[in-house]
This record gives C-alpha cells, structure tokens and sequence, in this order.
C-alpha cells in the first residue's frame, strides 16, 4: 500500500493560485476525501497527484519517493472520471481490458484481470454490453474496473458518482465503500458533496481558495468545526452573530436576539472579539411558548416563517426576534409542534454550541 504526501506544493493556474502551499499526508489504504466548492483547487490537487500538472512550487510523494519527475504513465495510478469517458465502440470487456492491452500484458493474465476487475463491480455479466446499453451506474462501475484492472497503487476519483440521480448515488456511495474494504488500496476521492465524504470517508480534507482549512474524520469535522466556512459547508449550520463577553466554564455570547451560553470554542478567542455561534440544526429543540422552561438551557423567542415535511424529518424555518432566520430540524416527527405564524421558544444544549470566529464567508 502506497501513502501520498503533498509537501508544501502550489500550483499556479492563470493568475490564481489553484493549490496554494498545500500540505497533506494520506495514509496507505485510506479512503481519503478532499472536499470543497467549486473552483477551491481540489481537482487541479487531484490532477497532480495523477502528474497530469507539475507542481510550480513543493513536491509530491509517494511513500517517500519524489513524484516530481514522474510522468503519469510511470506513476501506476487509476483515474475514474466523472463523465465515465468510456470507449462507446466497445463492449464492456474491451473497455477494461484497453489499460492492459496497452501495458502489453499477456492474453491469459489480461482475460483474469479483467474477470476479478469486473466480478469486483459486480459487472461480469454485463461483458458483451455496449456503454450505451448500461445505466449510469453501470457505467461509472466499468470506469471503476477499468481503474482497478492495471493494479494501481493509488485511484483516484474525481466527483464520480455526481451524474447520477439521487437513489443511484446512495446505492454507489455503498459501493465504493465495499469495494475500497475488499482491495484495501489507497483512494484519493474529490466531491463537493458534503453527504458523500460525510457517509463513505475515512478522513476528509476541507479545502478553500486552494488551501486545506481542516482535515479529521467525519465526525471530528462535524462534532468541532474550527471556522465558520467548515461549520456551514460541512452539512449546514445557522450561524448567530454576536460578541464574547464571558469565559468561565461556559463561554457567553451576546446576541441581538439574545444571550447564548457555548462549552466549546476555538482557541485563541478574547472577550469583545465578533463571533459565530454555530448550532446545528437538528440541535434546535422546539416549544410552544408556554412550555418548559430550563435554566440549564439557551432560549430563544422566534416565529415560525415556514415548514417543510420530508417524511422522516420536519424542517422549521423560523426568524428570531432580530430578524435571523434560523433552522431547526425535527426528526420522525409524528405531529407539528407549531404552525407557521405562531410564536415558539428555541431551546439549545450549550454543550451542542460552538463559538467561532467571525469571518467572510464568500464561498
């Protein structure tokens, strides 16, 4: 197994900086997911670890060998694309087979990699079929096979599975996982889909304007955020702004629609500093406003502006007595607790609050 290391590397495209000082390392055998919107560098990352760019400034490593000079055919990496780029004049079989042939492998060794390649995707009886034949997620299986067929140290997958509707993109998320646990090689994976790293990574990488801003496990990233750009692009947060005006135990933040308490922050935080205070949204609970009140609680007056229902969750637009509209999420909801108009009281877990810097968020 191969790890990848990128050592301070930039990589400069027109007048911007795509990959700016970039430093990472990716473990052997992980499935390691680089995650951003669109334009923040994560591709042209993916594209020089393939050598299909030279890095202007850093290197790149493979288990500490220097890539720099490496050109992509000698680098034994598998690329699968997200518009497949399948051969559409062959079958399925030949479609897999076109990296060995080129390799010059041998028509015995070429027959039985193709046919694990293709019973790994669980696409051995689609052999004879035509791409034009196949679903979409067929397709991006083939793709997947004609990666793995040449035995590569390293694939790598760039936003595979986003021309895909929505049922075949979950069936595909599993899929890739079992295959990734069944050879155990290094993936390098770029999505902008925040539920495709949340569901499938081992660790994830959050990029912006071509540089890393965080990187952890899933749940790190979601539970402890570290700025105000991840807390939003990782699964979505409502961002109250307000000032630091406390440290004890528990920080206290003013708000214009009131005072709320947070256990968690960011280091390096100072009373008067402008802050964030990110709560997810299925942290929001929800109340008449002649329920329970809790003096371990925050709470919050708001207005119900709008609902959405989706079956297996309830989502509440509501706007707080400054005017910010908030979200909370209600999850198997067997009945609403309020209407749209009505008056309601937020109430908030301080141990579910994390206080962050302010920031621009332009992305």
């Amino acid at each position: 197994m191969v790890s990848v290391k990128f050592d301070r590397v930039t990589k400069i495209l027109g007048q911007s900086r795509a990959v700016d000082g970039l430093t990472l390392e990716i473990k052997p055998g992980e499935l390691f997911f680089i995650l951003g919107p669109s334009g923040c560098g994560k591709t042209t990352a993916l594209r020089l670890v393939a050598g299909f760019y030279t890095p202007d400034e850093g290197r790149i490593f493979f288990n500490e060998r220097d890539q720099n000079r490496v050109p992509p055919h000698k680098r034994n990496t598998g690329m699968v694309f997200q518009n497949y780029a399948l051969w559409p004049h062959m079958d399925v079989w030949n479609n897999v087979a076109y990296g060995l042939k080129m390799r010059r492998v041998s028509d015995d060794k070429k027959k039985q990699r193709v046919g694990h390649a293709l019973e790994t995707v669980q696409m051995e009886t689609y052999a004879e079929r035509l791409p034009n034949q196949l679903s979409g997620g067929q397709q991006q299986r083939v793709a997947l096979a004609r990666a793995l067929v040449i035995e590569p140290d390293v694939i790598l997958l760039d936003e595979p599975l986003s021309n895909l509707d929505a049922k075949l993109r979950i069936e595909m998320r599993t899929q890739i996982r079992e295959i990734h646990q069944k050879i155990g090689r290094t993936m390098i994976y770029v999505t902008h889909d925040q539920a495709e790293a949340l569901s499938m990574a081992d660790r994830i990488a959050v990029m912006q304007r071509g540089r890393v801003v965080q990187f952890g496990t899933p749940r790190q990233l979601y539970t402890r955020p570290e700025s105000a750009f991840v807390a939003q692009f990782i699964g979505g947060t409502n961002l109250l702004p307000g000032i630091l005006n406390e440290r004890s135990d528990l920080l206290t933040v003013r708000t214009q629609a009131g005072s709320i308490r947070a256990l968690n922050g960011v280091e390096g935080l100072a009373l008067g500093d402008p802050v964030y205070c990110s709560v997810r949204p299925e942290s929001v609970r929800l109340h008449a406003t002649e329920g329970p009140a809790s003096a371990q609680l925050n709470q919050l007056a708001a207005e119900v502006q709008s609902i959405m229902y989706f079956g297996d969750s309830e989502q509440y637009s509501l706007r707080l007595a400054d005017g910010l509209s908030v979200r909370a999420v209600k999850h198997t909801p067997m009945a609403r607790t309020a209407e749209v108009g009505e008056r309601v009281l937020l109430q908030i877990d301080p141990c579910e609050v994390i206080v962050l810097p302010q920031e621009k968020l332009d992305d």
